[in-house]
Order: structure tokens, then sequence, then C-alpha cells
């Protein structure tokens, strides 16, 4: 099921935060007509029921397409953690999920082997075809591979974009067989102020976003890109057509500074 999975989820899908209630529903009906096939959410996004809801009037077959959920923090209680994806399935009006995540890690280190091995269960009953984790660090990666074994953490989505590279984080992905995929791949749109990467845009006829996009994919990273506006999903997803030169590579592998856009205090882990 690992091996199918990965050959099923393309390498660019569509970040659905912010898109909720009469908003939200436009734009990923847009998506799908471009062509996106990979759809993120989340319980806490307040938008399943919108995702369930462009699936439907688009008429595309459920098996085309790569859905993808996270358990909420609320919900990673071992009583909650199945009713908790049952409830998003039936927001999403499908018998499954491509891929289940923990949004963001227990600060209760003890509530870990809990959560994972309900998280393991949701899998075998058939709700998720793979499993994996959100904002998790090397010291919790190393620990979720205790309790699951080595081959059951599909992905590790994180934040990555070219001045946070979590260059540590993906090398122990790497070398642990964990796919990553990366939220805010244009950085909330700060790439389209910075002079490098203008410059190689400039060279390619593309965007900023469409190289902070690029940067990623070449660098083996998937990413979810954002956005209301039918051009600008039709720039990213373009996005993967674009290829980068060595050099061009190795310009933005400089620019990582390490700024972090998203934080949350209360639930965020001690990053590497």
């Amino acid at each position: 099921m690992r091996n199918e999975t990965q050959m099923r989820m393309p390498k660019i899908g569509l970040g659905t935060f912010g898109k909720s209630g009469d908003i939200g529903l436009p734009a990923m009906l847009a998506a799908l007509e471009l062509g996106y096939r990979r759809i993120d959410t989340a319980q806490g996004y307040g938008n399943e029921t919108n995702v369930g809801e462009a699936v439907r009037q688009s008429g595309l077959p459920r098996a085309t397409l790569h859905l993808t959920t996270k358990i909420s923090y609320e919900n990673l209680l071992p009583e909650r953690v199945v009713d908790s994806l049952k409830d998003s399935l039936d927001r999403l009006a499908t018998d499954y999920v491509d891929l289940v995540l923990v949004h963001w890690p227990h600060r209760d280190a003890s509530a870990m082997p809990a959560y994972l091995e309900a998280l393991r269960s949701a899998r075998e009953q058939g709700l998720a075809r793979a499993i994996g984790v959100s904002n998790f660090s090397i010291a919790l990666l190393q620990r979720s591979i205790e309790i699951l074994g080595t081959d059951m953490i599909f992905d590790n989505q994180v934040e990555v974009h070219p001045f946070l590279q979590n260059k540590a984080l993906r090398s122990f992905c790497t070398a642990s067989g964990i796919g990553v995929t990366g939220y805010m791949p244009v950085a909330g749109g700060l790439v389209g102020n910075d002079p490098t990467i203008l410059s190689i845009a400039e060279r390619h006829g593309a965007t900023a976003s469409q190289v902070a996009i690029a940067w990623a994919l070449q660098d083996g990273v998937s990413v979810i890109p954002s956005s209301r506006s039918p051009q600008h999903l039709a720039e990213n997803l373009a996005a993967g057509d674009l290829h980068l030169e060595p050099q061009e590579m190795q310009e933005i592998a400089a620019l990582d500074r390490g700024h972090r856009i998203i934080d949350p205090e209360t639930i965020a882990p001690i990053w590497d």
C-alpha cells in the first residue's frame, strides 16, 4: 500500500488553509478543473465539507484523487482519533482518505504511543491508505519510529521554503524513508521580494512563486501551495515543468536563514 500511495500522490497539491465558507468551494473547483488531483485539508481548517462538495461537483472519480486530512490537537486521545477521522470522512463524503496526519504533536510526550497506535488502527480499518505526521522534529520522528516501526510513517508535513529549508530534518526523513511535504512553499509571498529569486525568475520567464516551487520539487520536497486566484493556481501547477540549473539551485540554497512563519506558541514542538 505504501508504494501504491507514493505513486498516486502528486508532487504538487492544493493547500486549503483559509478556504472555508463561500470563498473555499470556488477555489477548490477551479483547482480541480485546472488539473490538481491532490487536496490537503485538516479538521482544524473547517473546510472538509467544501472539499467533499468540490470533489462531488467536479465529477472526477474518487480513485483519481489524493485526499489528505489531519487530526486536530484536541482529538489526539485514544478514544477520539478514529472517531474524529470517521467524522472527517462523513464531511468529505468519502469512505477513506489517502493520507491522514497528526496535525501537531501533543505536548505530553507520554501521549504519543496511544495516538499513534490509534492512527495505525485507522489504517488497518481501511479509513486511511497511509498515515503520517506534521510538524514533527527529528526527535519526535525517532520516537514515532520506535513506536510504529520503520515503514509506517509515510510523510512528514512541515514548513519548507527558500528561507526555511529544514535541511537536517529533511535529511533524517530521507534516510528513514519518510516523505516530506512542504507547506508555505512561497513563504507567504515573501519570495516575491527576494532579488535572487526574482533574478532567476526573470531568466526563465517565470514568477518568483514558480521558482520557489520548482526549487522545492527539485530538492525532493512535494508542495501544497495555496491560492484563491485561478491564475495563480495555474501558475503554481505549471511550476512542475520549470527546471532550474544546478547553479540556480545553489543560489537558492544560500538563502536559508531559518525564517519560520508558522510557530504557534502553545503547541509547536522544539524545532530542529
